[in-house]
């Protein structure tokens, strides 16, 4: 799952920070739940102790909507996105809604065109951790290409969980160069859509359906469609391949296979001063409030019945999603799945390699193997 960007460009909770401006999006780890202060912490999971209980509340903690906690829970970020905020705007605001349970899914549509897209990036260390800066220019408004009037099909980006569609912009102006009509969606209590609390994907496979009817009726549906996900966004994208006919291709950029080793993971990783075992009771709780069982929150559970195929991509210094549990989800996939590992890739960083992921996706959109 398991990554965060903050930043204006999506209107996401949490800080900016650009040398030039304050305006850019600001990537940080994933966590459940945000977790800044500890002090604050404390004294919620105190009232929660002498109230519905820790586990109880924690559970309603992990589903509550990430765009509706307070900017203080935002943590450092390791990696930073570099882009002029304004870049969405030439893109126009769209609106899916959903009945049940209710939310308003906001998502942009991306035409093929020249974009004339450009990354530049950096690494170093800070305090023994690997840090990135990531640039992107893309040229506004951009030239049409061979592919603008008739386009090679249709790409939807799904970001990472406590984030929003901004952070899958690169990969949009990437692929639109290339010929695909990309759609960028915050999902359901992401970003600028509404819904009190998320699923982890047991209802929002439904939106995703909802969205790509919304879309056929407005003939942007074009044939083949295809999903390109990562962290959460990688898991659901399996979901709905396994569900929805429509979909005939997946990228999925650093999958969890089981929901709460990748929690525990974070925990880990981002936040060990939060106890394991506050951690631990409300995940055993998590199936109680989201009235499902407990497997059902798998991405292993789902290959398992439902062994699609997929282009599976790890980070080789992946600690929430490792690389040896994406393979393992790729064995459970059908036999025409392919596995890339990337041996420098954070799991944060991981989506923005392109040098090592755009020849490959972009071969794996084309193919379409099954």
């Amino acid at each position: 799952m398991i990554t965060k960007l903050w930043g204006t460009a999506a209107n996401s909770k949490g800080g900016c920070r650009s040398a030039e401006n304050d305006c850019h999006p600001r990537f940080v780890p994933e966590r459940f739940p945000p977790l800044k202060n500890s002090l604050r912490f404390l004294l919620l999971l105190l009232l929660a102790v002498n109230g519905t209980g820790c586990g109880t509340f924690i559970a309603h903690s992990i589903v509550r909507s990430p765009n509706r906690y307070p900017d203080w829970f935002a943590p450092a970020a390791p990696v930073t996105l570099a882009f002029n905020p304004l870049l969405l705007t030439n893109f126009t605001k769209q609106y899916v809604e959903i009945e049940t349970p209710p939310a308003k899914l906001m998502y942009r549509v991306i035409e093929p065109a020249d974009y004339r897209f450009k990354v530049n990036s950096t690494n170093w260390l800070e305090d023994g951790k690997p840090q990135y800066l990531f640039k992107f220019q893309a040229e506004m408004p951009a030239p049409t290409n061979a592919w603008s009037v008739h386009p090679r099909g249709t790409v939807i980006l799904l970001h990472g969980y406590g984030v929003a569609q901004f952070s899958m912009l690169p990969w949009a102006l990437v692929l639109a160069e290339d010929g695909w009509r990309c759609v960028l969606v915050d999902l359901r209590g992401h970003g600028k859509s509404t819904g009190k609390q998320i699923y982890f994907g047991t209802q929002e496979t439904k939106d995703i359906g909802a969205l790509l009817g919304e879309l056929d009726q407005a003939h942007k549906l074009t044939e083949p469609v295809s999903l390109i996900g990562e962290s959460f966004g990688a898991a659901l994208a399996l979901r709905c391949e396994a569900v929805d006919p429509r979909i005939q291709a997946v990228v999925a950029i650093a999958p969890y296979g089981n929901l709460s080793n990748a929690v525990l993971n974070i925990r880990r990783e981002y936040a060990s001063w939060v106890p394991e075992f506050v951690i631990k009771a409300g995940l055993a709780k998590l199936p109680e409030v989201l009235d499902v069982p407990p497997d059902e929150l798998d991405t292993t559970t789902i290959l398992k019945r439902h062994p699609v195929s997929a282009l599976f991509i790890a980070g080789g210094q992946d600690t929430i999603t490792p690389a040896a549990e994406v393979s393992r989800l790729k064995s459970l996939a059908s036999p025409a799945s392919k596995f890339l590992q990337v041996p420098d890739g954070t799991h944060e960083a991981l989506p923005y390699f392109f040098d090592e992921l755009e020849a490959p996706v972009k071969d794996w959109l084309s193919t379409r193997p099954k």
